[in-house]
């Protein structure tokens, strides 16, 4: 037997078969959404998923604004940041934050699921998030998932 024939395939940024993937985040819970569009960022539904190269899906999820949270996490749930400042650590719940800025609640857990080196800010560049149901990467024509379809 040839022990040369058989040769484990890498991939790498020129060589990953990237897609353009629409989900549908109306009446979704949110850490569940996150997980799965994380998963597809990264490439891990992929049989060529190298850990150290970008070879995940460009994602966009659309109706934001419609996510939900289960419990009482809406009111209770805190996102924390600091300026810097003595005494300048300021809170907020993910309401007030849907109010403002409505994509940023989606935003943050799918961030929050990457992993924590150089590689995630280029995977979070493959994510795109609007509020409503409009988007603009009609062009890309990208098909439709259903998350509980994702294996």
């Amino acid at each position: 037997m040839d022990t040369l024939s058989y040769k484990t395939a890498s991939a790498n940024k020129e060589t990953a078969d990237k897609q353009w993937v629409l989900i549908d985040a109306e009446d979704k819970v949110l850490g569940r959404l996150a997980s799965a569009t994380a998963m597809i960022l990264r490439g891990k539904n992929k049989p060529n998923f190298t850990p150290h190269a970008d070879c995940g899906d460009n994602v966009i999820i659309i109706n934001a604004e419609k996510v939900k949270l289960t419990g009482k996490k809406m009111d209770q749930k805190e996102y924390i940041r600091h300026s810097g400042y003595p005494g300048g650590q300021r809170s907020t719940t993910p309401r007030e934050l849907m109010e403002k800025r409505p994509t940023a609640v989606v935003e943050y857990a799918v961030k929050g699921m990457l992993p924590k080196n150089k590689l995630s800010y280029q995977l979070f560049k493959n994510l795109f998030v609007y509020a409503g149901t409009e988007h603009k990467h009609e062009a890309q024509k990208p098909r439709e998932i259903k998350l509980n379809e994702i294996k």
